[in-house]
């Protein structure tokens, strides 16, 4: 399944560092200076992984690469605005007045952005020293640069390959109707949206670079319109990514690029699981005409239902599957349209 992760809640440190970091350019400073790169992390309950996130990026960029970060708490409870604060200026930090979704706060922090790149940044991910300055750097050595991604890894040092997927096609999609997907997890042919075994230890060009590490040209961004904002959150890099393919140019990662993710868990996975299926409904009622769209829509549907029965009849309790086929009816259409209103800080 493709999407963006969560993060999960977590308490100050009192001893962490209260200044910006020195790479950081300031709007006030420097209002008419363009920078490499424009950080955007959006936070939801995110707590000390927001700060380790922060804290992590002025080595990320190392010295010869100019940036800033923009900041946006999609309505914590409590509010991050205070801890941001001790990292960022008020220009860049938004606090949003509700949570609207992982995609629309990325937009919104793009929007703000003076970079010749945006990079997005999970708040539960932290950037190796030197990974921002790799991604620019591939980005610049590209002409054809569309998305650039790297390599994730776990706290432990392990691979976490959700930097990047393959897209849903109708085989991907009848491989996880049949089960196939799952009972041949990591198989080029049965699992092909996990991209095989694949380490991640090689530059590849990918369908897929998820917004846990995703740097753009700015420029192509707004020509796009970036994040469609149907999305509210999973599925919407994926979205973006294919309407990159679709303008002929380049998505791929660089191992060089390396971020630890700590996997969050602010949702429940019931209520994640939805979450994701209702971003793979979108995509594909979007992306895949009729008859194709009722055909992917209903193996899907069959993928849920099969996994919650099996799931009972083991005795097993996955409460994201069987949770998910009850709630059917509020992911089986996807997400409804955006509402017209545009993001704005609370």
């Amino acid at each position: 399944m493709m999407g963006s992760v969560d993060t999960e809640q977590g308490g100050p440190r009192p001893d962490a560092a209260r200044t910006a970091p020195a790479g950081a350019a300031s709007l006030d400073e420097h209002a008419d200076r363009t920078v490499d790169v424009s950080v955007v992390v959006v936070t939801y309950n995110a707590g000390d992984l927001v700060r380790a996130c922060l804290e992590s990026i002025e080595a990320g960029a190392g010295p010869d690469v100019t940036y800033e970060v923009i900041a946006l708490d999609n309505a914590s409870s409590p509010p991050l605005g205070p801890l941001l604060r001790e990292y960022l200026d008020d220009d860049h930090v938004v606090e949003l007045a509700e949570n609207v979704g992982f995609g629309r706060a990325c937009n919104e922090g793009a929007r703000r952005a003076r970079g010749r790149y945006v990079l997005l940044l999970n708040p539960d991910a932290e950037v190796r020293p030197g990974a921002i300055a790799t991604l620019v750097r591939a980005a610049d050595a590209e002409p054809r640069t569309g998305v650039v991604g790297g390599r994730t890894v776990t706290p432990a040092g392990e691979l976490d390959p959700r930097s990047c997927w393959g897209a849903p096609t109708l085989w991907s999609t009848v491989c996880f109707a049949l089960g196939l997907s799952t009972v041949f997890s990591g198989s080029r042919l049965f699992d092909p949206e996990s991209l095989g075994r694949w380490e991640r230890d090689s530059e590849r060009d990918v369908d897929i670079v998820t917004g846990c590490l995703l740097l753009a040209p700015r420029d192509l961004w707004l020509e796009l319109g970036g994040f469609d904002p149907d999305y509210f959150m999973y599925g919407e890099d994926a979205d973006l990514c294919r309407r990159v393919h679709e303008r002929g140019r380049r998505v791929w990662i660089t191992p060089d690029a390396v971020a630890l993710h700590a996997v969050g868990a602010s949702s429940t996975s019931a209520t994640k699981s939805v979450m994701v299926l209702k971003g793979r409904m979108t995509y594909v009622r979007k992306h895949a005409r009729p008859p194709l769209r009722q055909v992917m829509q209903g193996l899907v549907l069959a993928g849920v239902a099969l996994r919650a029965t099996g799931f009972r009849l083991l005795g097993r309790r996955d409460v994201g599957w069987v949770h998910a086929w009850a709630r059917r009816a509020q992911w089986r259409d996807g997400y409804p349209p955006a509402p017209a209103a545009a993001v704005g800080p609370a």
